[in-house]
């Protein structure tokens, strides 16, 4: 699969600065409402906040996608937290969020510039529910750009950051 933004081939940059981010909440249950009706809803799993920066592609989704499967934030019988999301049998509940990508150095009013546009950040968040899926997770959705509200009880709490510039 080929994304295509402005007429460049989005699979491999070789422009500046990448920065996918993916903000993870362990949860014992979390729900996405779009209009009234639930759209995703999951129950221990982890949230994820997917957030597209300009400079994206599919081989830095790949990157995150490929940590966050593996990711060891389950407790184990000991308490230490040794158990990946298929070791506990969770689900993903991927939610797209321009809003990580919050500038707010000048003035009060956050700037979002460095988010992905809309054409791209869609393609590669519905790359990135697609290549979870085939991993073998369960995974619900939330739907890009519709005003949603979201549910959760973080099981911790217990939030991860995965920011592609630091992997």
């Amino acid at each position: 699969m080929d994304i295509y933004y402005n007429g460049e081939n989005k699979l491999k940059s070789e422009r500046g600065y990448n920065s996918m981010r993916f903000l993870i909440q362990r949860v014992t249950h979390a729900k996405v409402v779009v209009e009234g009706q639930a759209t995703g809803e999951i129950g221990t799993g982890f949230l994820v906040f997917i957030g597209v920066s300009e400079q994206d592609t599919i081989e830095i989704a790949d990157k995150l996608i490929k940590k966050l499967v593996a990711l060891r934030i389950f407790e184990d019988t000991e308490g230490k937290t040794n158990l990946s999301l298929k070791d506990v049998g969770g689900s993903l509940l991927l939610v797209s969020q321009f809003t990580l990508y919050a500038d707010c150095k000048k003035g009060n009013r956050p700037s979002f510039v460095h988010a992905g546009a809309p054409k791209l950040a869609n393609e590669l968040y519905e790359y990135i529910i697609a290549q979870c899926r085939l991993a073998g997770v369960d995974v619900q959705t939330g739907v890009f750009g519709a005003d949603m509200k979201v549910e959760l009880e973080n099981n911790g709490p217990f939030t991860v950051m995965l920011d592609s510039k630091e992997l």
